[in-house]
């Protein structure tokens, strides 16, 4: 198969070069590129990214998030971890697997787009087409920060959270794990691209290309519209002590913004809440548009001593 170099870690430019590619192909026959992304979360293309992520812990780790334009669910990536992308008509990940079962690993497809290794699963994938062309592209945990991945993908409250980093460990593997000892990270990928190349050369990107690459990841792939905006709707429940009292905020989200909210809990406050809520409603679910909405706004009249900082905090971490 012919290839493509991308030796980019920004999942933003990443993401936007497989639309790109996918949208516009080079070649006449299917083509592959492996790549990585530094410390960032995934999102498939249909998830809400407030009900999905750990916001507040990515944020506070430096992971960054970007949404892809395939379905399926969340994935963390680190640079211990390797994406491939095929691109051609009838793409498969069948190669990738293959590739894998050349290095000796006993690797096959099962589940839901999944890569198993003796009965954990090592890479997920997802697949969009585009007119005659279909684009797969997955991840390759080789040896991925578990305890990093489930935090970034524990939303504080959801089933994953409760069950914790063991129930993770017991559902996937890093394939450094089924490797002979000593073999790394750049000797794979340098086995894997050997292999799904058999001797077939490079695609040139040019710098047209490159351009409208770089383009569409600072126009598309890395905004708020793109990332948050396109989130479906959900509902969060919110709930923290603050100066006033414990407060519970139920909230509903629609692409990203606040479409409702009620703040309820043994809170003291001079004046009912409805006028605070009324506030909230319509803004960006992000802690920047909530401190500007209440600046000027009287928090602490309708919640006894607490100020804006307090209020975004509750509904933002």
């Amino acid at each position: 198969m012919k290839f493509i170099s991308n030796g980019s870690t920004d999942p933003w430019f990443n993401l936007a070069l497989d639309e790109y590619l996918l949208e516009n192909n080079p070649s006449d026959g299917p083509f592959f590129y492996l790549w990585q992304n530094r410390p960032s979360v995934i999102i498939g293309l249909n998830q809400n990214a407030y009900s999905e992520v750990n916001l507040g812990w990515i944020r506070e780790h430096g992971v960054l998030l970007a949404r892809r334009v395939t379905g399926g669910g969340a994935v963390y990536h680190d640079l211990n971890n390797l994406n491939y992308t095929i691109i051609g008509k009838g793409a498969t990940p069948g190669p990738f697997v293959w590739a894998l079962r050349s290095l000796g690993v006993d690797a096959t497809l099962t589940g839901r787009n999944d890569i198993f290794v003796d009965g954990r699963k090592v890479s997920g994938y997802a697949r969009r087409v585009s007119h005659d062309n279909e684009l797969v592209h997955g991840t390759l945990m080789y040896d991925v920060d578990i305890d990093a991945l489930t935090n970034a993908l524990s939303v504080p409250g959801s089933k994953v959270e409760a069950k914790g980093i063991a129930s993770v460990r017991s559902r996937v593997t890093n394939l450094k794990d089924h490797l002979p000892p000593g073999m790394t990270l750049e000797t794979v990928r340098s086995r894997i691209h050997d292999f799904l190349a058999d001797g077939d050369g490079e695609i040139p990107l040019t710098e047209e290309m490159m351009a409208a690459v770089r383009k569409s990841a600072e126009e598309k792939f890395s905004t708020w519209e793109w990332i948050y905006g396109h989130s479906r709707q959900a509902g969060l429940v919110k709930r923290k002590r603050l100066p006033c009292g414990t407060v519970e905020a139920s909230v509903s989200l629609d692409r990203g913004v606040i479409d409702s909210i009620s703040l309820s809990g043994d809170f003291l406050g001079n004046l009912k809440v409805s006028a605070l809520e009324q506030r909230l409603t319509g803004l960006r679910f992000d802690r920047e548009s909530i401190l500007r909405a209440l600046a000027s706004f009287p928090v602490s009249d309708y919640l006894d001593g607490t100020g804006p900082e307090d209020l975004a905090r509750l509904l933002t971490e």
